[in-house]
């Protein structure tokens, strides 16, 4: 603290910081109120954007520091707020230099934030130190005391749809609300965890109000006493001076303003934690021993929207502007359209973001308009376009043709495009993807300057040219078979498929469709795809913060699982034990093991649906992060196969993590539809000691298919393949750029660990249109002796393979053992083999 403050105390130290978004995981909010200035908060790059502390009490300020890197705010302002929500203004300007600033301001509240309008770089804000100084205490007026709602868990009479949920009054967040169903009386109720004394609560109306409402509290959740009550309510922001106890708290709304439901942006309760004269219930108003239920709410990041949404380009854009460039950041979303016609929308997919149509086709839902993915904010780079997808709607773009340059991770699945289909960004600067499947495309697709690409069982118009490695199966309209040159592999049918399960929507509920196993087909499974639909009550529904002690009760009762976007951290694997269980995510939801336990693990049974998740690796060393069987699993599953689709691992990137093993394979018949194992090369927690990983891929299990795989940058193998009548259909890798001499990747008396590894004792294997390039960042010096490694035998067949120096940066001595020319000099040119033996 400066001398300047030595009459004031610096109020935000360590307190509780959140921020509108952050660059990556190692840039928290938290950061700038560490006291150290060594670690910094940094945002997404676009305006605004803001950095809040919360001081816990009502204070009054009379300084602010603010300690910025050279990423600064030329414009911006700090402002106060009691609630949380309706913010004052106590400092202002456009002129600002940067370096560090003090500035004396008179103001008072619980929450001061500074709020930056414009960017004094390209890049995002960045504060070392955001510290605020004044007197505790001398807040005024309803929320003076403790906040205690926020966040605690939250229940409704009813509520609208999936995007408007209980919990969204109660996140901090007003630009999420709930809302209910158009009928009176209705009630929102929030459990604070414990008998707490209440003096105010804030009621944040949306449009539709409450005209006559009671504030009530509860000891037991059923039993009410009525602290407040009008029928007179004005609707807008109402601070409520109360006084009472309990331990639930709620808003009984008895006739709505309006011809719509009650809808709440924020339901804020103050008061003091403890104090309260009765004593908790014996008997929760809902028994933890008893049955857990399925359905339920799809928390605050589900948004759903149907054609007659207000300002629906407007919320579309804010979560674009929120998550173009946040890579890894923590905040994930789903995107739904309810079945309908949309006009002139121009939806902008960015990172961990789930686009999909409620329909139970896709034509269901028909957007006029673009579902827009490219990359102005990486220079016209698309090579770092990962985590995101669209699924199950149609789409007509305004300029006849829809942008979707992608990289890894981002499946375009069950899509209708009414036109073309270009896969490159604005610029046609490099790009590296990607995957189709089950679509649709009424018109050319255009690749330009994609590397290499998978498209499964869909119908295309024409493809107009490939740069390195363009694979094909069951696709109608599909390019000739001509590899190398032009660079198609082209199988007429796909030998198995399942498509993806999918929410959908059976009159007002919602519903997951499971499609059926389908073999030998080409072209889409839709309309009318065969399968089941299991209702949303048979899932449990899982939101961040659930314990995998309870998600895996849940699954031993018999529900499948749905996990609603967010992260979840895991002390225990979730483990699946039950045949043709469905674990579904939305938005990205991501699962992170602590401590070195495995994230997932599925017994030795038939028909398991994994779909649509994120594994993330811990700080603890984890065996493997996704294990399918246990070793030595041996029961058939040809009739019912597992299938593991958009289901991704990441070592390293958002922070540190390891992992031996990211997916390890012990079932028989098992389909791998899509999948990128990434052992990360840039982002947080990255290095050859920071990340270490050996394996991608491991696959142990007899019958195993992989149609579309990409794994990347292991320490040893990339693909280790132990079982027999194994069958890859497209295989993208980049070998680890960061070990850091030839000695380190040593591998015996062989230099470096292939790409792809079959076992010497298989003798069933086959393999078409699979690529594997090397950079060596750190020793441009290293030799790789081959990309691919399978012992010689007829049964072992090996159909378009390449390897590609990128720039010399290292290279290949052959293609496949020792088998195919080595690459040469720094002109990024494959060598390849067309057919093995």
């Amino acid at each position: 603290m400066r001398s300047a403050h030595a009459a004031d105390t610096l109020l935000s130290q360590g307190k509780t910081a959140t921020a509108s978004s952050t660059e990556n995981a190692g840039t928290p909010a938290s950061a700038a109120v560490d006291g150290n200035t060594g670690t910094r908060w940094s945002s997404a790059a676009s305006d605004p954007q803001w950095l809040q502390v919360d001081l816990g009490a009502t204070d009054t300020i009379t300084s602010v520091t603010l300690n910025w890197e050279t990423a600064y705010a030329k414009a911006f302002k700090i402002q106060t707020s009691a609630d949380g929500s309706n913010w004052t203004d106590i400092y202002s300007t456009t002129t600002a230099t940067g370096g560090i600033q003090n500035l004396t301001v008179n103001g008072s509240g619980r929450y001061v934030r500074v709020y930056g309008t414009t960017r004094a770089t390209q890049y995002g804000y960045s504060l070392w130190e955001f510290q605020v100084f004044g007197s505790t205490g001398g807040g005024t007026g309803p929320g003076a005391g403790t906040l205690l709602s926020q966040g605690k868990t939250a229940t409704a009479s009813s509520t609208e749809n999936a995007g408007t949920p209980a919990s969204a009054a109660v996140d901090g967040n007003t630009g999420t609300r709930w809302s209910s169903a158009a009928s009176d009386p209705q009630w929102l109720q929030v459990d604070l965890g414990a008998t707490d004394t209440i003096t105010s609560v804030t009621l944040n109306w949306e449009t539709a109000y409450g005209k006559a409402f009671k504030i009530q509290t509860s000891n037991d959740g059923s039993n009410w006493t009525d602290i407040y009550s009008t029928t007179t309510g004005t609707g807008g922001v109402q601070n409520l001076n109360v006084s009472g106890s309990g331990r639930y708290v709620r808003v009984y709304g008895t006739v709505r303003a309006t011809g719509y439901g009650y809808s709440l942006w924020e339901f804020q309760v103050f008061g003091t934690a403890g104090g309260g004269t009765t004593t908790p219930p014996t008997t929760p108003p809902t028994d933890p021993g008893g049955p857990i239920q399925g359905g339920g709410d799809l928390g605050p990041n589900v948004k759903v929207f149907d054609p007659s949404t207000p300002n629906l380009q407007g919320q579309l854009d804010q979560i674009f502007q929120q998550q173009e460039s946040n890579q890894f950041g923590d905040a994930r979303y789903q995107v739904f359209f309810k079945p309908g016609t949309y006009n002139g929308l121009n939806d902008q997919v960015g990172f961990y973001t789930s686009v999909s149509g409620l329909g139970k086709n896709p034509d269901d839902v028909q957007i006029n308009g673009d579902i827009t993915v490219d990359a102005g904010w990486f220079n016209g780079n698309a090579t770092q376009n990962f985590w995101r997808s669209v699924e199950n709607l149609a789409v007509k773009p305004v300029n006849g043709t829809d942008r979707w340059a992608v990289a890894q991770a981002a499946p375009f699945r069950r899509i209708h495009v009414e036109g073309g289909l270009n896969l490159a960004p604005a610029s046609y600067g490099w790009a590296s993807g990607g995957y189709i499947a089950d679509s649709k495309i009424d018109g050319t697709v255009g690749p330009y300057s994609q590397q290499q690409w998978y498209t499964r069982d869909s119908s295309i118009q024409g493809w107009t040219n490939g740069v390195w490695n363009m694979v094909f199966s069951g696709v109608q309209g599909a390019p000739a078979q001509g590899f190398p040159n032009p660079v198609y592999t082209t199988l007429n049918t796909t030998p198995e498929s399942r498509e993806k399960p999918y929410m959908y929507l059976d009159g007002n509920n919602y519903s997951v469709f499971v499609p059926n196993l389908r073999t030998n087909v080409s072209g889409v499974s839709w309309p009318n795809t065969p399968g089941t639909s299991l209702p949303l009550s048979q899932f449990y529904v899982a939101h961040p913060g659930d314990t995998a002690a309870h998600i895996n009760a849940a699954l031993a009762q018999g529900l499948n699982l749905l996990l609603t976007p967010g992260i979840y951290h895991v002390d225990q694997p979730i483990n699946v034990t039950r045949a043709n269980t469905v674990v579904l995510g939305l938005g990205y939801a991501t699962v992170v093991p602590d401590n070195g336990v495995d994230a997932v693990k599925v017994a030795d049974v038939d028909g398991v649906r994994l779909a649509g998740f994120l594994i993330d690796a811990g700080t603890g060393n984890s065996a493997q992060l996704l294990q399918v069987g246990a070793p030595g699993s041996s029961a058939s599953h040809a009739a019912n196969p597992t299938t593991i689709q958009d289901v991704f691992a990441r070592i390293g990137g958002a922070g540190p993590g390891k992992a031996d093993t990211a997916f390890e394979i012990n079932s028989n018949d098992v389909i791998i539809d899509h999948t990128w194992l990434w052992r990360a090369d840039h982002g947080a927690g990255v290095g050859w000691t920071t990340n270490p990983s050996n394996i991608g891929l491991k696959v142990n299990g007899n019958n195993v298919l992989a149609t579309g795989l990409f794994v990347e940058h292991f320490e040893k193998y990339d693909v280790e393949w132990h079982g027999q009548n194994g069958k890859t259909i497209f295989f993208q890798n980049e070998i680890a750029y960061d070990p850091p001499n030839q000695a380190a990747i040593q591998n015996g008396s062989i230099r470096g660990y292939a790409a792809y590894k079959v076992d010497d004792n298989v003798t069933t294997h086959e393999g078409w249109g699979l690529g594997s390039y090397c950079n060596f960042t750190a020793d441009p010096t290293i030799i790789q002796d081959h990309g691919f490694e399978a012992p010689t035998t007829a049964g072992v067949k090996f159909h378009d393979l390449l390897v590609v120096s990128l720039g010399g940066m290292g290279q290949y001595a052959h293609v496949i053992n020792n088998t195919g020319p080595g690459t040469s000099g720094t002109s990024t040119v494959p060598s390849t083999v067309t057919s093995y033996p």
